[in-house]
């Protein structure tokens, strides 16, 4: 059966280790759409900071962000939520008090005040980066919880890889855990991972299986590549699941194909091979 989607993880599959696009996986992008193969990138990132990979590509795409809970346009059109109910949220951030340095709380906002935090340290050597990459779309609210003013599309804990495996165990044990589900993406090379709290059932398997219900196709109709603990569930939903070279060995482990790193255009490679049959 032909490839009808292919669903793309950004940060470490789409994108180097630089954060750069490849020119061979742009180009193999908009070769398969200008084919007829609807391209979605899947990826935990906000809308607003998903866009400016979105914008090098000369091609039409589905956005589905932050870890499923959004499904936008490339124009932003919202096409599906599956917002995080705020009391939910602030039960969340109540019992998780001893992380508030790394959380967040992030809006399905137009622009200002879409992530907020209790207090942004401009300095801080992780997330310096970003914070600055994203100043405009950043606010502080003290405490937190006072943000909730609406539904959130989640709540986020970001910081060094074993902090948020930290706060990963936490969540996981608390007794109302079944009205959340949590999303969790580490960079080893990095020393850094993030902690993502979204309504119950929301993934990116999940909300990409919608999708491709809603356009009366199936899984088999599906590619997907990925590389971290948070695509697990689209790769588990695809019929044809790809890992890449420098993925997390949680996914290695499962047998699925393998195509060559983000550093080596492994995006483009996949494509080539199993979208258009290339040897």
């Amino acid at each position: 059966m032909p490839v009808r989607l292919i669903a793309l993880d950004i940060d470490g599959t789409l994108l180097d280790e630089h954060s750069q696009l490849p020119a061979i996986n742009r180009d193999a992008v908009a070769e398969a759409s200008a084919r007829g193969i609807e391209i979605a990138l899947v990826t935990g990132r906000r809308y607003d900071f998903a866009t400016p990979v979105a914008r090098q590509f000369p091609c039409p795409l589905t956005m589905i962000v932050n870890n499923g809970a959004l499904v936008k346009s490339s124009e932003g059109e919202t096409q599906l939520a599956n917002l995080l109910p705020r009391r939910v949220a602030a039960r969340v951030l109540q019992e998780a008090s001893a992380f508030h340095e790394l959380a967040s709380v992030c809006f399905n906002r137009p622009r200002e005040k879409q992530v907020i935090y209790e207090h942004i340290d401009w300095q801080d050597p992780l997330r310096r980066v970003y914070f600055e990459r994203n100043r405009e779309f950043l606010a502080e609210v003290s405490p937190l919880r006072d943000c909730l003013t609406e539904d959130p599309i989640q709540v986020m804990f970001t910081g060094y890889v074993n902090q948020v495996r930290e706060v990963e165990t936490f969540l996981s044990a608390l007794p109302f855990a079944p009205q959340y589900s949590i999303a969790m993406t580490v960079y080893t090379k990095r020393d850094f991972g993030l902690v993502d709290v979204v309504a119950p059932g929301c993934s990116k398997g999940a909300t990409l299986a919608e999708w491709v219900r809603r356009r009366g196709w199936s899984r088999e109709d599906v590619m997907a590549i990925g590389d971290n603990l948070n695509d697990m569930e689209m790769l588990q939903y695809a019929g044809l699941p790809i890992v890449m070279g420098n993925s997390v060995p949680e996914l290695k482990s499962l047998g699925w194909r393998e195509t060559l790193s983000n550093d080596q255009g492994g995006v483009a490679a996949a494509i080539a091979r199993y979208a258009f049959g290339n040897a």
